[in-house]
């Protein structure tokens, strides 16, 4: 399966399957999430992980900011899904980019008063070889299921002096390859499951090895809270 495959999974979060979802208000405004449900991803390993739907539709929370706060020209934001951290990079006063498959996601992002494409990852996208960094958060080094492949995608992206920073799990969750979907329910209804797709986890560990098979390689750990970050460039 293909990354489209894999974030097309994630539409029912923005809103595109629920026509109950509340549109974007004010021109840079947090965007108004679905109707209250609980979403997890859940991965064939057993795995089944909480989404912070609510999280992603707000203002950009500390370390979205901080992790804006860290770049210093323009920047893909990729898998952008609602535009919180493409809009928190606007507010630094950068040129800002964010890109994702869904239609939903790029509409709400540019209901924030930024720009953002669709697109698939993979596919041709403005400006490659001339970031000055790319972004991966909220888990997008999943996208596809093959790291590597992502990370080497990605590294075509950046300038030869950029960087790439990838949201990855803490230090002891190794490297996981395999497939995942979308299972959501409000309270009273039956869960919804999205479709299947291939899905990865990178662990802050694991993380040098997917980055040194790719071109990278790590440049700087970031721990914000209990969320992990790893800074990667060219090797």
């Amino acid at each position: 399966m293909t990354s489209t495959i894999a974030l097309d999974g994630f539409d029912l979060l923005w809103g595109r399957l629920d026509s109950r979802s509340a549109d974007q208000g004010a021109c840079g405004a947090p965007v108004a999430p679905p109707p209250e449900a609980d979403h997890w991803l859940v991965h064939t390993d057993g795995r089944r992980d909480p989404l912070p739907v609510r999280r992603w539709h707000g203002p950009p929370e500390p370390a979205i900011t901080s992790i804006a706060a860290r770049c210093s020209g323009p920047t893909i934001d990729l898998g952008c899904g609602p535009g919180r951290l493409t809009r928190a990079l606007v507010q630094e006063g950068l040129v800002a980019l964010g890109v994702d498959i869904s239609a939903e996601a790029v509409r709400l992002t540019q209901g924030r008063g930024v720009v953002a494409l669709r697109r698939d990852v993979f596919e041709p996208l403005p400006g490659e070889g001339r970031w000055a960094h790319a972004l991966l958060v909220d888990g997008n080094i999943g996208i596809g299921g093959d790291p590597v492949r992502l990370l080497r995608r990605c590294g075509a992206l950046i300038a030869a002096d950029g960087t790439l920073v990838v949201e990855v799990e803490p230090p002891g969750a190794g490297l996981w390859q395999g497939q995942a979907y979308v299972l959501s329910g409000t309270c009273g209804e039956e869960a919804r499951q999205g479709p299947t797709f291939r899905w990865a986890r990178v662990g802050a560990e694991a993380v040098a090895g997917a980055a040194a098979a790719a071109g990278l390689r790590v440049v700087d750990t970031i721990r914000l809270g209990p969320r992990w970050f790893a800074e990667l460039a060219t090797a």
